[in-house]
């Protein structure tokens, strides 16, 4: 039976629908009214506060940490800054994906990694033999994404100027009513957006801090639905749905590597990484590319219509991302030379847009595809160009006021 996360008190107070899903064996909530639609726009508008506890958090302390991370992910660690955030992967031997994450460096030998799936046996697997100390902290802290165009306002005045300055990928100490918490300038919606870090037992009133703070400016509860659309908008792969990680994948098809799916310039090859799991298999990757590249799709809309209209009916776009996977083909009538692995209508940019792997020599933007779509049961192909990811990508997401 799934557990209640930190803040369970406060979403399920919130939470009018009743839509749960079990994410990591945590409740949590996919949409707070009967549709995300509300919840969507905050986002994008105003700011929208997702509990994203159910993360895997994973602490490693001690002389070897930064070494035992540098053998474990793909990025250079030992030359991150105290206070700096990675975004990275980790791969087998193979070169394949194991899992996407963040890493933060906290201090010079402690640093946390968050994580989709769990990971702790390998973690400690990797760092055999080095003076590193690796702990699952997942039940020890709650975590809070707070994002959306107004996010450094609420945040600013729940911790009374605490992240004014906080630059795009880092890391800070704040007190929010009262309570000691760690802010991250970081998120899954491609949008301006921290996420707060805080024991359990001040996390309800971290909550409501926030919460109180955000009335003015339009804040709102928002669930995985609505924030599952903005990380499509944003380009940002998803575990288990655009990649299947290297540990559960049961056939070579199913193997994904960086390169693959758009996570090639988290690779670092040259001699200041020095050697790390996979590294022998993606350099030689690097050499020699693979035939596959994961891409943006956008649908051309006069071509629903038309497919619609033969059946009488007006064209119809679902509000929530789709995951099941489609086909896509690189001509009317011709082969398969791909699949889309997750889309949505965009309310934003008002298109149809998926991520894609295709081939590689149809992976160039503007590139005319089609993608499988099926109306009253019939499975039709509608064209679909191949644009530049991400497809929504605002400069507030990385600017920052003066000091």
């Amino acid at each position: 039976m799934p557990l209640p996360s930190p803040f369970h008190a406060q979403t399920a107070a919130r939470c009018e629908s009743l839509l749960y899903k079990d994410w990591a064996g945590y409740h949590s909530v996919r949409s707070y009214e009967t549709c995300h639609e509300r919840e969507y726009f905050a986002l994008r508008e105003s700011a929208g506060l997702i509990d994203v506890s159910p993360l895997f958090k994973y602490r490693f302390r001690g002389p070897d940490a930064a070494a035992a991370l540098d053998r474990l992910v793909t990025r250079k660690v030992r030359r991150a800054k105290i206070g700096s955030v990675l975004y990275t992967c980790w791969c087998d031997e193979r070169g394949k994906i194991l899992d996407d994450g963040t890493v933060t460096r906290l201090a010079r030998d402690d640093f946390r990694v968050t994580s989709a799936l769990p990971n702790l046996h390998w973690f400690e697997d990797v760092a055999y033999g080095l003076d590193v100390r690796i702990e699952d902290e997942s039940p020890a802290l709650g975590a809070l994404s707070l994002q959306g165009p107004r996010a450094r306002d609420i945040l600013d005045e729940a911790s009374r100027g605490a992240v004014r300055t906080l630059k795009f990928f880092r890391h800070t100490r704040a007190r929010i009513a009262g309570a000691e918490v760690e802010v991250t300038r970081t998120g899954y919606t491609g949008d301006l957006g921290y996420e707060v870090w805080v024991a359990p037992d001040r996390a309800e009133q971290v909550y409501e801090a926030i919460a109180a703070a955000g009335r003015a400016y339009g804040l709102a509860p928002v669930g995985l639905d609505a924030m599952d659309v903005a990380r499509l908008e944003a380009g940002f792969v998803l575990c288990g749905v655009d990649y299947v990680s290297a540990r559960e994948a049961v056939i070579p098809s199913q193997l994904s590597s960086p390169f693959e799916v758009g996570l090639g310039w988290t690779v670092h090859l040259d001699e200041k990484k020095g050697p790390f799991v996979g590294r022998n298999a993606l350099e030689r990757e690097a050499r020699e590319p693979s035939g596959w590249r994961l891409v943006g799709l956008a649908c051309e809309w006069s071509e629903i219509e038309s497919l619609y209209a033969r059946f009488g009916l007006p064209p119809a776009v679902g509000s929530a991302a789709w995951r099941d996977g489609r086909p896509v083909y690189g001509s009317r009538e011709g082969r398969q030379v791909g699949r889309a692995t997750s889309g949505t209508w965009s309310p934003l940019l008002k298109k149809n847009i998926a991520l894609a792997t295709v081939l590689r020599e149809l992976s160039e933007p503007g590139q005319r595809l089609y993608l499988e779509m099926t109306v009253e049961y019939e499975r039709h192909r509608v064209c679909a160009r191949v644009v530049p990811l991400p497809f929504f990508d605002p400069p507030r997401k990385r600017e920052t006021p003066a000091a």
